[in-house]
C-alpha cells in the first residue's frame, strides 16, 4: 500500500519547495518492525492529559497501519519490537506533565494492537524516557534494543509511532548514531514509514486558551514534516510503500 502524508497546509507545500522529503518504497526482507508507544496515552482519545482530546486523522491512519503491518510481520514470524512509555506515579518526565504512569492504563497498548501481548514474535520493552534507546539500557548495562538486532541478525529496522517529532526521532537519530559505531554490526539501513507515524496537535491559539506560552505551539502536519525531515537528514530512509518480500 502506497501511501503518504497529504499536502494541505501552505507552510508544508513551502517546506516542499525549499527542503522536499526523499520517499521510497520498501521491499523488507531480514527486517525488524519497530513500534514506538503507539499506547492509550497518546494515541487513544480521552484516555490522558497527552492524548488526543477528539478523534484525529493522522492518529488513527498510525494505528491502522501499524495493526496492518504488524500483522503481516507476525504470518511471516518476522520480530517485532514495542515500545511503551511507562513511568513511576509521581516521578515527573521534565517538560512534559505526569502521563502513561504504571497502573493508570495509559501505559498499555491501544485495544487495536492489544493483541501483540500475546504475539510469540513480539517483544515489549516499557522505557521510562522519550529516547527508547535509552530506556533500554538496563541496571546491568546492556541495551534490550541492541540487544534484540543483534540476536535477530537484523539488517533493516522499520520504525513507526508516535510522536514523529519527539520520541519516534530521538529513537532513531540514537539508532543511526549507534549503528555507525558499530553496537549493531548486521543492521544497515533504518526505515522510517511516514504512514505509520504520527504526533500531537496544539496549534498556538489552543495552546493560549490552555493558558501555555504561544512557544509550545505544536501544530500537527508542520511537526510531523520536520521530524520526517530530520531523520532523513541523518541518514534515515523515509518510506511511502511497505512490501514484505
Amino acid at each position: 500500500m502506497n501511501i503518504a502524508t497529504p499536502v494541505q497546509n501552505p507552510l508544508i507545500k513551502q517546506f516542499n519547495e525549499i527542503m522536499p522529503l526523499a520517499f521510497s518504497s520498501a521491499a523488507v526482507g531480514a527486517t525488524g518492525l519497530v513500534i514506538v508507544d503507539e499506547i492509550n496515552g497518546f494515541a487513544t482519545v480521552g484516555a490522558g492529559y497527552l492524548a488526543p482530546p477528539s478523534p484525529n486523522a493522522q492518529v488513527t491512519r498510525m494505528v491502522e497501519e501499524t495493526d496492518r503491518l504488524a500483522k503481516a510481520f507476525t504470518a511471516a514470524k518476522r520480530p517485532i519490537l514495542a515500545f511503551l512509555d511507562t513511568h513511576v506515579p509521581g516521578k515527573a518526565e521534565p517538560p512534559y506533565p505526569p502521563h502513561c504512569e504504571a497502573g493508570t492504563g495509559e501505559e498499555n497498548l491501544v485495544p487495536q494492537l492489544e493483541w501483540l501481548e500475546q504475539d510469540p514474535s513480539t517483544t515489549l520493552v516499557r522505557k521510562d524516557c522519550i529516547n527508547g534507546f535509552v530506556g533500554s539500557i538496563t541496571p546491568q548495562g546492556n541495551n534490550r534494543v541492541v540487544d534484540w538486532v543483534n540476536e535477530k541478525k537484523l539488517a533493516e529496522i522499520l520504525v513507526v509511532g508516535i510522536c514523529t517529532d519527539i520520541c519516534v526521532m530521538d529513537f532513531v537519530l540514537t539508532m543511526l548514531s549507534a549503528r555507525n559505531h558499530g553496537m549493531m554490526p548486521s543492521l544497515k539501513e533504518i526505515l522510517v514509514y511516514d504512514a505509520g507515524c504520527s504526533t500531537y496537535d496544539m496549534p498556538r491559539a489552543v495552546a493560549e486558551k490552555l493558558g501555555l506560552p504561544s512557544s509550545l505551539a505544536h501544530p500537527q502536519d508542520v511537526t510531523h514534516y520536520m521530524g520526517l525531515y530530520f531523520m532523513h537528514m541523518r541518514g534515515a530512509k523515509l518510506v511511502n510503500e511497505v512490501v514484505l518480500k
